[in-house]
């Protein structure tokens, strides 16, 4: 077993004053294998008790003065589990969904090594009671999306309760306002990381709405966004010339339709046409293999990027990402 020493356990919260007292309350304060736990919470421009709530049962509490977005609190706290030489950030919801007793089946695949990244998954035994159908739909579409797009074999890509090792935390680099749990998942699997899933439970209130799925298509359009942006960032070559070649393929179909008339009847006529089509096509599949090839002479650069935000980190310089 790894030597731990740190956790700290996060909670994002945007007007969260009826339920996180009473959540911060039941985290774990003792862990085998933990010397200290230290308790974060980010309040993302609340405008009720929630900072205070939070204060008065023992968090340390830093507040935004509006609201800045999931991603951008996620990378607040990277930030100061770094800064405070944290060995593991576990991140748990401030709304009483998820059980706290499952931290140290969260953590124990860091604490031995096995992974960097565990996450929850809420979908082992199917769809959670009070789950809503559609957003129980949208997740295994999202999570079949980043299954294809990593080759990692999950099946709950959104959860927000996870555990992440140090070493995780000084490779992530990320971007995304929105939210965080695609990108990490992809950024790390991408470096080469570990991400593993184990079951857990979760309580849904069908009374609450969702702080971050709003409506279906906006979260399925920002997360694929997210998605999107990521493999354009680690995988240029494979995306656009894939595209490319696909344009490519496209072209040659319409020329040869073309040739093979000519070939069979001695005239372009009636699909001459064809062949300026297929010559359309054929351009804008090279015009897309060469960005592919541009797109990945700058990834390297990006990689180097990626080193050196690594090293800074590493050597206890603040770095505002």
């Amino acid at each position: 077993m790894d030597n731990i020493n740190k956790l700290i356990i996060f909670l994002p919260a945007l007007n969260e004053e009826e339920k996180i007292k009473d959540v911060i309350l039941t985290l774990p304060n003792k862990i085998v294998g933990i010397d200290e736990i230290f308790i974060l919470v980010i309040d993302d421009g609340s405008t009720d008790q929630t900072a205070s709530l939070a204060s008065e049962a023992g968090a340390h509490v830093i507040s935004h003065g509006y609201n800045r977005g999931l991603g951008i609190v996620f990378q607040g706290a990277i930030r100061y589990a770094l800064e405070n030489q944290a060995d593991i950030l576990v991140t748990i919801d401030a709304d009483g969904q998820f059980d706290p007793g499952f931290i140290p089946e969260l953590i124990k695949p860091i604490q031995l090594g096995n992974a960097q990244l565990v996450t929850g998954n809420r979908f082992v035994s199917g769809r959670p009671k009070n789950m809503a159908r559609i957003k129980y739909w949208g997740n295994k579409q999202i999570s079949r999306l980043v299954r294809i797009v990593s080759g990692q074999e999950l099946q709950d890509v959104s959860c927000g309760f996870r555990a992440y090792s140090s070493e995780a935390l000084y490779h992530l680099n990320l971007f995304g306002t929105f939210s965080y749990t695609h990108e990490t998942i992809l950024d790390l699997v991408y470096k080469g990381f570990s991400v593993m899933e184990i079951p857990i439970s979760v309580k849904y209130y069908p009374e609450r709405k969702s702080r971050i799925v709003s409506s279906i298509s906006g979260y399925a359009f920002n997360t694929s966004k997210i998605i999107f942006r990521t493999m354009l960032d680690y995988k240029p070559l494979r995306f656009f010339g894939t595209l490319g070649a696909l344009n490519l393929l496209i072209g040659f179909v319409f020329v040869g339709y073309m040739l093979g008339n000519y070939l069979l009847s001695g005239a372009f006529t009636p699909y001459k046409s064809f062949g300026f089509i297929g010559l359309g096509f054929g351009v804008f599949g090279l015009i897309i293999l060469f960005i592919g090839l541009v797109a990945d002479m700058l990834n390297r650069i990006r990689i180097n990027q990626d080193r050196i935000l690594y090293t800074l980190r590493k050597g206890n310089i603040k770095v505002e990402q």
